[in-house]
């Protein structure tokens, strides 16, 4: 049996390659999805559903809600777009992945310590707001002969990411929204071909679904950054993903694309969680139909939704 005609809400400002890929997925399903800006969306406790007003769902709020992305802006602006997926929650309609779930992962410094809280290696991290910490840290670990990265603690595809190397300054406060989120470098330099290489699971209800191994020419190495995909197995017995799910879990994800590198010493160790994970890179080199996984899993979420028909 299939799912009955529902409308699809696509939160994103850049739909793009993604939002397309999206779309097709639930027309395959015989389902219209709408792009919709948190931007546009407002609050009318008179002439709202329920108090709420979304573009295109003017009628009737959509059955389902699938996060591509989050513009930012002022602290205020960033506060309600977040309370309007957190309200959509609360009247019983599938968000994917769930307001929370975006708070966590957004938030660099909530992942690392939920991670941490659940024994999942990941580098060490300091997170401060004083400089005086911050200057001691990055002392320390100079002269245990440690490079520091210095990341913004909301930021995505290797932007703003500083690596610091013994005698460079601390970055400004201001550069940094006056928060210095820093972890030690304690990736292994290079793999047995001469290159830097990272894995990224893609995790999916639970399950790791694909996977790559990325190689770039320097230490900062994602796809946005000039990196280069190649497949890899998968398989659930396989430590690296079990390792990716056990983040996933850790940060109450519904599905997440997980960022895994080997440390100086060898072992796996998670460096980002993504909860609005890009995935044309790993579309590239997989057969899966990655966008169609994860709406036939959100369809899933709708309560009566029934059996999705393939």
């Amino acid at each position: 049996m299939s799912v009955q005609q529902a409308d699809i809400a696509i939160v994103t400002d850049e739909p793009g390659w993604h939002g397309a890929r999206l779309r097709e997925a639930f027309r395959a399903r015989g389902l219209l999805a709408r792009y919709v800006s948190l931007g546009e969306c407002h609050i009318d406790l008179q002439r709202g559903i329920s108090g709420v007003v979304m573009p295109g769902f003017e009628q009737k709020l959509p059955q389902a809600v699938f996060v591509r992305g989050v513009a930012g802006g002022s602290l205020q602006q960033v506060v309600l777009r977040m309370d309007f997926l957190h309200y959509l929650g609360e009247l019983g309609i599938p968000v994917y992945n769930h307001a929370r779930a975006i708070e966590k992962s957004v938030d660099k410094a909530m992942t690392s310590v939920l991670l941490h809280r659940a024994g999942i290696p990941t580098p060490p991290t300091w997170v401060t707001e004083q400089e005086a910490e911050a200057r001691a840290v990055l002392m320390r670990e100079f002269a245990a002969g440690h490079d520091v990265l210095v990341k913004p603690l909301f930021g995505s595809q290797g932007e703003g990411i500083v690596r610091l190397k013994a005698g460079d300054a601390l970055p400004a406060a201001e550069t940094l929204g006056n928060v210095w989120y820093m972890q030690r470098y304690s990736a292994r330099s290079r793999d047995s071909v001469g290159e830097w290489s990272d894995w990224r699971v893609m995790v999916i209800d639970g399950k790791p679904v694909a996977a790559m191994l990325r190689r770039g020419k320097s230490w900062l190495n994602n796809v946005a950054q000039g990196g280069v995909c190649e497949a890899i197995p998968v398989s659930p017995d396989d430590a690296l993903m079990r390792l990716a799910v056990d983040a996933t879990r850790a940060c109450s994800m519904d599905y997440a694309g997980i960022d895994i590198l080997r440390d100086d010493h060898g072992e796996l160790t998670v460096l980002e969680v993504n909860s609005i994970p890009a995935w044309k890179g790993l579309q590239g080199v997989t057969p899966l139909n990655i966008a169609q996984l994860l709406a036939d899993d959100l369809l899933r979420r709708i309560p009566g939704a029934g059996v999705i028909a393939c």
